[in-house]
């Protein structure tokens, strides 16, 4: 990067910004920025009132590019010339970009830029497109900011009218949704689950009344308990796996989530993972339907006497059964002990 200039927002109070998102008017304090009109009923308001600037003023810009998700033949002409043209590549894994240039014979200096660095590597960024400099700002595949890193970049070129361009390109769900067979004139995405299985059923229970197709990423090896969850929860409606999405090996997994949970068992997925669960068709039925809906307590009682567990161990399923934790479940027991 290049040296911090004299003048101008310092890299402390840019990083200040991006660590400590508070009041607006307290943002704008530490940037040094006078005085904006908030719109009202907008929460967009700051954005537009500093106008970004535009390619022809020679101010700086940041290309968002998207880049294959795993046949090199998907990227785009636009984005090969963007690549080509701008001065410096900000990438999650360099090794993964190094590789994809190489192949295009593109040499561009690349710079850093993932999960772990960008509240950090953001204001060097910016500091170096306030001077002029022209940035593509690439993930390992796919589109940048799209459950990958590059919202708190993008958020903080706004802020200082920086120019942002979005270069589109392949996209997993897009892909798997528009081969899946499902209704998907309207459909939600929500990245990925919460790894963490209560999380994650208190995730599914919010989706159990969404009326449109549901598309989500999932790691291989917690896709079982997110389809025994998602089996549990939102009943046996037709879903799809999409694996390896243009690659060698990839593969679409069609049919109900009871087919899919007896199909993982069998054989343990790899690779990047799509899971696209439909609206119910009416064949689906909800497993933890009645138990959720008894009081705890009473569901406890119900499994001691349905498996002859002991009550620490009938209220720790019955917690698993709700999405809840320990605690959580605890304090819901000394409530309804007693109805």
């Amino acid at each position: 990067m290049r040296e911090l200039p004299s003048r101008g927002i310092s890299r402390q109070k840019i990083v200040a910004c991006l660590r400590f998102p508070v009041r607006t008017e307290h943002r704008k304090k530490v940037l040094d920025y006078p005085p904006l009109e908030r719109h009202p009923k907008s929460r967009m308001a700051d954005m537009r009132t500093k106008p970004t600037k535009t390619a022809e003023t020679g101010a700086g810009c940041l290309y968002i590019v998207a880049t294959p998700i795993g046949n090199l033949e998907d990227i785009t002409l636009r984005a090969l010339r963007i690549l080509k043209e701008v001065d410096m590549i900000a990438c999650e894994d360099t090794r993964q970009t190094l590789k994809l240039l190489s192949h295009f014979e593109i040499q561009k200096r690349l710079v850093s830029y993932h999960e772990h660095n960008e509240i950090t590597q953001a204001p060097e960024i910016v500091i170096e497109l306030e001077q002029g400099a022209k940035f593509a700002l690439v993930s390992d595949a796919g589109t940048p900011a799209i459950s990958d890193p590059g919202y708190r970049l993008v958020s903080l070129c706004l802020r200082h009218g920086i120019n942002v361009v979005p270069v589109p390109g392949a996209s997993a769900f897009v892909a798997a949704l528009a081969a899946s067979g499902m209704p998907v004139d309207e459909f939600t995405f929500i990245g990925f689950l919460p790894s963490r299985q209560a999380e994650r059923r208190k995730a599914l229970r919010t989706l159990a009344a969404e009326p449109r197709t549901i598309a989500l990423y999932e790691a291989p090896h917690r896709l079982l308990d997110t389809l025994e969850d998602a089996l549990e929860i939102l009943g046996n409606r037709p879903a799809v796996i999409a694996r390896e999405i243009t690659k060698v090996y990839e593969e679409f997994v069609r049919g109900h989530i009871e087919d899919l949970v007896a199909a993982v068992r069998k054989k343990s997925p790899r690779g990047e993972i799509t899971l696209l669960i439909s609206p119910g068709d009416g064949r689906e039925t909800n497993v933890a339907s009645s138990a959720n809906t008894a009081p705890l307590a009473r569901r406890v009682e119900e499994i001691m006497k349905e498996s002859g567990a002991d009550r620490k161990a009938a209220l720790k399923q019955a917690a698993k059964e709700r999405g809840l934790t320990r605690r959580e479940a605890y304090k819901q027991l000394l409530v309804t002990r007693d109805e």
